[in-house]
């Protein structure tokens, strides 16, 4: 697409009223396009409607009309979550008509220079504990996107001094045309969101399209550890700074002495950057971080090499590395009932997550898990669920979770669908964990699914969850 400023007097459609497309709709609005909203939902339950149409922006709700697409359509605005399926999409596409998410909107607007994360885990978690290195080194960020303010809202704020950090997510990469972040991070790729990508090869492309348009001047955080970042270098043309828990690096942010996969031990390790010139700076013991599991080990390499390659200074990044205690709804300890200690992990909606989540736990585990079901076969659950105590399913996938758990050797699984509304479900589900749960043991909500199919969000079925374990 062009800077937004050229689309005065040209008509765009913006799809999805959600707070992104709110923002996007004004944006062009302010700028003399002529724009329409439009969303499948019913006017009642679009409440921004009436605020865009004061500003004298036409929306249409309820349904997507025939000619709401036509050749006359310079630009289409969609949210990320929309399918490329859907009638008004399919129809731009035939007509040549691009067809871009907010992030490409935000970038043309932003003066500040932009980090992207992306990944199919760890992002949020990352994305603030970058927010939070900059900010002790004095460097101005902006942290905006899915975890604060709106991207294009917060762009239109920024200014040359700041940073802006934005979590990223495949559906919003695959829109982008011309977005070049100044530093990119891919933390991992994992089986998820097959269902909207239609399979792994469109799920990595738009993944990678965090790299399409970056140069020599700008960096590439990899994980060297996930074969699916490494196999991208080959198209990468800016400079690479590699992360590692395996693997004591010639340039890079990794741990020493390395970690072995799928083993445990007490050995002292230290996070080390190293640089192009082989010059090293001990950054901090990895029995410092302030978070539990080793999956959030590599997302501490990960926010260090990102904000290194912002120009932090590693010598100053230990305090930051001590004192984060997480993200709500990732691994957040709740609260202790009857000697059990119970942790919502609702932002787990794929296996691989959830697999992570196990691991950060040595004392025996209630598993609560459960929800949309996108066609995975949740095989990958299969060596960690070895571990579980007791499962509770719930949700769409319930069948086929406990027949994982049950060939895993599972001695205790519960299928919990009570007929009521989801909060009765996942309350009753809290109740038989609660019921399962010994003194010492640990009650997971951790689901290896998204919530679709019973909540609005990961973030109500989580905060369900909490009230859930307050109320027992």
């Amino acid at each position: 697409m062009e800077h937004p400023d050229q689309y005065r007097g040209k008509e765009v459609v913006v799809l999805g009223l959600a707070k992104s497309g709110v923002q996007v709709a004004k944006v062009l609005h302010e700028r003399g396009a002529a724009v329409t909203v439009n969303d499948k939902k019913e006017r009642d339950q679009s409440p921004e409607a009436s605020e865009l149409e004061s500003l004298g922006i036409s929306v249409i709700c309820g349904g997507h009309p025939e000619g709401l697409i036509h050749p006359g359509v310079s630009l289409v605005v969609k949210n990320p979550g929309i399918p490329y399926s859907v009638p008004p999409v399919q129809k731009a596409l035939e007509l040549g008509i691009e067809v871009v998410t907010e992030v490409e909107v935000a970038y043309h607007l932003c003066a500040a220079p932009m980090i992207g994360i992306t990944g199919s885990n760890g992002k949020t978690t990352t994305t603030t504990w970058v927010g939070r290195m900059l900010d002790a080194a004095g460097m101005n960020p902006i942290v905006a996107g899915n975890i604060g303010t709106p991207l294009c809202q917060a762009a239109q704020e920024a200014n040359a001094d700041n940073w802006m950090v934005v979590e990223l997510s495949s559906f919003q990469l695959k829109g982008t045309k011309a977005f070049r972040p100044k530093v990119g991070c891919l933390l991992n790729v994992a089986e998820t969101h097959l269902d909207y990508h239609g399979g792994m090869e469109d799920y990595i492309a738009s993944k990678a399209k965090l790299f399409a348009n970056q140069g020599p001047s700008d960096t590439a955080v990899l994980n060297w550890d996930d074969p699916v970042c490494r196999e991208l270098v080959p198209y990468i043309k800016a400079g690479i700074l590699p992360f590692s828990m395996t693997e004591e690096l010639v340039q890079g942010v990794f741990v020493r002495p390395a970690f072995v996969p799928d083993t445990e031990d007490d050995l002292k390790r230290m996070i080390v950057y190293r640089d192009y010139s082989e010059s090293e700076t001990e950054i901090a013991p990895v029995d410092s971080i302030g978070l539990p599991g080793r999956f959030n080990v590599e997302n501490a390499l990960a926010a260090c090499g990102i904000a290194i390659a912002a120009g932090a200074d590693p010598a100053g990044l230990a305090e930051v590395l001590a004192n984060f205690r997480g993200v709500e709804h990732r691994l957040e300890y709740v609260a202790e009932k009857a000697g059990a200690a119970y942790y919502n992990n609702s932002k787990a909606t794929n296996s691989k997550a959830t697999s992570m989540a196990l691991a950060s736990f040595r004392k025996p585990v209630v598993l609560i898990a459960g929800g949309l079901d996108r066609g995975s076969d949740y095989m990958e659950l299969l060596p960690v669920l070895g571990g579980v105590k007791a499962l509770v399913a719930l949700g769409q996938t319930r069948d086929k979770l406990a027949a994982v758990a049950g060939m895993a050797g599972v001695k205790r699984i519960i299928s919990v669908d009570n007929g009521e509304s989801a909060a009765a479900v996942l309350q009753e589900a809290v109740r038989e964990a609660s019921a399962l749960a010994e003194a010492g043991d640990i009650v997971l909500l951790s689901p290896a699914c998204a919530s679709w199919d019973m909540f609005t969000s990961y973030e109500e079925r989580g905060r369900i969850f909490k009230e859930a374990v307050h109320n027992l």
